[in-house]
């Protein structure tokens, strides 16, 4: 993979002198307006969204996996303009992950096979989450099992410590179930998430595309009392070095992300809106511009996820909702809301828009 230029570090100090814009003079004045990236812009647009229960200032979320715990991302943008950050995925015990090499190059995007090293959803909550809280973000934690009772002592462990979500992150295998990925199963899936109730907060499923049915799945996680539904994680992938004739990670294949996946992932949140209607449906995969959250949520999603973009630049997840917010101000969009499904509303325009991506 190409050495990147690692972005230079903002300090606390400096993110509080930055300057920020306030509303004043026409639309074009306040779109053409900018500030220092890693933070939110004042604008026109209405960009307030709602999952299920939950009410976020905007659409844009980190990706869990992308992110470490959160707090890492705090050098370099103002946590509290996204609309919530979401973490590593937490199990009821200490896991070490998978052998290196975890990571690999792809032609669009990447692979890996970190293997969910966590260190225990009670050793996060008691050294992570204070120093993720003191930011003032909003805080979705995703967690995993290896079986029903692991969820449910996740989720257990994660009660009343202030969370605004708990995403059930279902693609992992099941050993109760001959090692199958819970998130293959509507009947594996509807268990996990019904155990992860025990948190006490909104639910949302993170499911696989790596399934002969979505829909199905989708709608055994929602009939389980998932609020809503991530869609989705990563694609099974594999490369292997030419001259070793070896794979490029350590176990082998791994999970693709990035560019790539995103037609995969609006193909996904497009036909489970058209099967099951307006569920609420948070859209992940290959986000990198404003345009591509709008064709996500277009396609039928409330919100989003940035995570492959994150890897490349700390700040895309500010720049991106910046890019967003612009979109919707040169297409006369009051509120980003209005954008969710527009892909499902007859007479939709069948015009490109090239010259706006």
């Amino acid at each position: 993979m190409a050495k990147l230029r690692r972005p230079q570090l903002m300090s606390a100090a400096a993110k509080r002198r930055a300057p920020r814009v306030r509303k004043r003079g026409s639309a074009s004045s306040r779109a053409s307006a900018r500030l220092p990236w890693g933070h939110a812009r004042v604008g026109s647009v209405d960009m307030a969204v709602r999952i299920g229960s939950v009410e976020l200032p905007n659409p844009v979320m980190t990706a869990s996996g992308t992110a470490g715990y959160g707090a890492e991302l705090d050098a370099y943008v103002d946590l509290t303009s996204l609309g919530a950050v979401v973490t590593k995925s937490l199990s009821p015990f200490a896991w070490e992950g998978n052998p290196a090499p975890r990571m690999a190059s792809a032609p669009a995007g990447m692979l890996n096979a970190v293997g969910l090293q966590n260190p225990g959803a009670g050793a996060w909550r008691e050294r992570e989450l204070p120093r993720l809280a003191r930011t003032g973000a909003r805080v979705v934690a995703s967690i995993w099992g290896r079986t029903v009772a692991d969820y449910a002592a996740a989720a257990e462990s994660l009660a009343g410590a202030g969370l605004t979500a708990l995403e059930v992150n279902v693609s992992c295998p099941n050993l109760e179930g001959r090692g199958q990925m819970f998130a293959c199963s509507p009947s594996a899936t509807a268990e996990a998430v019904s155990a992860a109730a025990a948190a006490g907060v909104p639910v949302w499923a993170k499911l696989t595309p790596n399934v002969t049915d979505l829909v199905e799945v989708a709608d055994a996680a929602l009939g389980a009392g998932a609020e809503a539904l991530t869609l989705i994680n990563t694609i099974f992938g594999m490369t292997i070095d030419p001259v070793t004739a070896r794979p490029a990670l350590g176990i082998g294949g791994g999970g693709l992300s990035g560019p790539a996946i995103r037609p995969v992932a609006v193909r996904a949140v497009f036909d489970v809106r058209a099967a099951l209607g307006e569920v609420p449906i948070v859209g992940v995969g290959g986000v990198a511009k404003g345009s591509h959250v709008v064709e996500l949520m277009a396609a039928g999603a409330c919100a989003i996820q940035i995570g492959t973009a994150s890897f490349y630049d700390p700040r895309a997840s500010c720049k991106v909702l910046d890019e967003l917010e612009r979109w919707c101000e040169r297409h006369g969009i009051g509120a980003a809301s209005e954008l969710t499904g527009r892909a499902h509303q007859p007479g939709a325009t069948s015009r490109s828009g090239a010259e706006d991506r």
